[in-house]
C-alpha cells in the first residue's frame, strides 16, 4: 500500500502537501502513509480513488491498473469540472458556454481537431 500511494502522488506529479490537500488532509498524514506506518481508511482510500480516478482494486491490492478508465462524456465532465474550478476567467466561461450548446456531431468534430493539435503539439515537443 505504502508504495502504491506514493507511486499514485509522484505520477500526478504532486509534492505529498498538494495530495493531502486536494484531499483535505494533512501532510504528514500521508508521510505516514508512504513509510508504512499507517495505512488509509476506507473512507480515505475511497476519497482518494474518486479525487484522482485510481481503480480501487490497483490501491488495495495492487492488481489491475492505476487509473481507471473513463468515456469519452466522464473526460469531458471532468475536464469542465477542472475549468470552472479554475477561475471564472471570461475565456473559461465562454469556451464551457460553447461546449455546452454543441450537439454530438459538434462534439465529435471539436474531439477531433483538438485530437489532432495535441498530436501535432506532441510532434513538434519530440523534434
Amino acid at each position: 500500500m505504502k508504495e502504491r500511494i506514493k507511486n499514485l502522488r509522484k505520477s500526478l506529479g504532486m509534492t505529498q502537501q498538494e495530495f493531502a490537500n486536494k484531499l483535505g488532509i494533512k501532510r504528514n498524514t500521508i508521510g505516514q502513509y508512504e513509510i508504512g506506518r499507517n495505512e488509509p481508511t476506507t473512507p480515505i482510500m475511497n476519497l482518494i480513488c474518486k479525487e484522482f480516478n485510481v481503480n480501487k482494486e490497483w490501491l488495495e491490492q495492487g492488481t489491475g491498473d492505476m487509473f481507471q478508465e473513463l468515456t469519452r462524456d466522464e473526460e469531458i465532465s471532468q475536464y469542465m469540472a477542472d475549468i470552472t474550478l479554475a477561475g471564472n476567467d471570461s475565456f473559461r466561461i465562454k469556451l464551457e458556454s460553447i461546449l455546452h450548446s454543441l450537439d454530438e456531431d459538434g462534439i465529435e468534430f471539436l474531439y477531433e481537431v483538438a485530437l489532432s493539435y495535441v498530436k501535432t503539439e506532441d510532434k513538434k515537443s519530440h523534434s
